[in-house]
């Protein structure tokens, strides 16, 4: 019930030793999170939170087996990190480092042509499958097992969308954060397929916001590809035309990516549109139900997430 993380996934960290990377690492191991290793240079042979530590990412892999790697790394330093989980050749390497100079991405960008390793990020909150596997800063806690897939650009909308649906009794099979970044690893449409060829996901939460053309790229996919309903939420309404709004993608230039353009075409599209953020778990049900996807399963859950509810207040 999830996708490219679970339970088997054997992560190490990369910059360890760094106080955020530190308490990160207690965080997901407490969740459950296998992580088998941890890379600092010149750090090798001391221990953080009983995990070992190792010089470079070859030595980590070659002595762990590991598969994933997350980047707890400064800016300036993050690029050289992710160059060196690529040349490992790992699955997958999960980038939580902001403010990445754009130059150094697109460097990144191509010298991973062709390359098996996939990037998740930078800027971004991570990769989570439920009761299985969190990779990265997310809450847990929040998240619930289930059958709904979540991508999104934005980290406290990506919380935001799992707890309204954890609270409704709804659980997720993976969410993914792809971070918002002018130039990343992995975007919309690599998650939506990927969700789109899960078995075990009913339904797709995508949430955007402003700048750049990637919500009306990943609509015209959905429209033509995906086979399951899409949940719409776009950040960013009210935002002034060339001013950046948080993330460094998220800027309106010469009057496009805006808002109300990329929801027009994600209507155009088929996706179920959530006008207001506070709403996207209702819409979702909305979806469920007019698709014949909304089971007894689905309803005794929420139920019991009322009651639960009502009982707490």
């Amino acid at each position: 019930m999830s996708i490219w993380v679970d339970k088997s996934t054997k992560v190490i960290v990369q910059g360890i030793t760094g106080s955020t990377a530190i308490y990160h690492t207690k965080q997901m191991l407490e969740y459950g999170t296998n992580i088998v290793g941890g890379v600092t240079p010149g750090k090798g042979n001391m221990k953080i939170e009983g995990v070992p530590v190792f010089n470079t990412v070859e030595e980590a892999k070659r002595n762990t087996k590991a598969n994933v790697s997350i980047i707890y790394v400064p800016a300036k330093f993050a690029a050289d990190a992710i160059l060196e989980a690529v040349d490992a050749e790992l699955d997958m390497v999960i980038c939580i480092t902001e403010h990445i100079p754009i130059k150094d991405m697109i460097m990144v960008k191509r010298y991973m042509e062709g390359k098996k390793t996939r990037l998740i990020g930078p800027n971004c909150p991570g990769i989570i499958t439920p009761e299985e596997c969190k990779i990265g800063i997310m809450p847990g806690y929040i998240h619930k097992k289930g059958r709904i897939g979540v991508v999104s650009r934005s980290g406290t909308l990506t919380y935001e969308a799992v707890h309204q649906l954890s609270l409704r009794g709804i659980g997720q099979s993976t969410a993914v954060g792809i971070g918002g970044d002018p130039v990343n690893g992995t975007d919309f449409i690599h998650v939506l397929k990927a969700f789109n060829e899960d078995e075990n996901t009913d339904a797709v939460i995508m949430i955007g916001e402003i700048g750049g053309n990637a919500e009306e790229k990943a609509a015209y996919w959905i429209k033509e590809n995906m086979k399951k309903p899409v949940v719409g939420f776009v950040s960013g309404k009210t935002a002034p035309s060339g001013k950046r709004m948080g993330h460094a993608g998220a800027i309106i230039s010469s009057g496009k990516g805006t808002a109300n353009e990329k929801i027009r075409i994600m209507k155009e599209c088929g996706i179920y549109i959530s006008e207001i953020p506070t709403d996207i778990a209702n819409t979702l049900i909305i979806a469920l139900k007019d698709n014949n996807l909304w089971t007894d399963e689905y309803e005794l859950a929420y139920k019991n997430s009322i009651k639960l509810t009502k009982a707490i207040i």
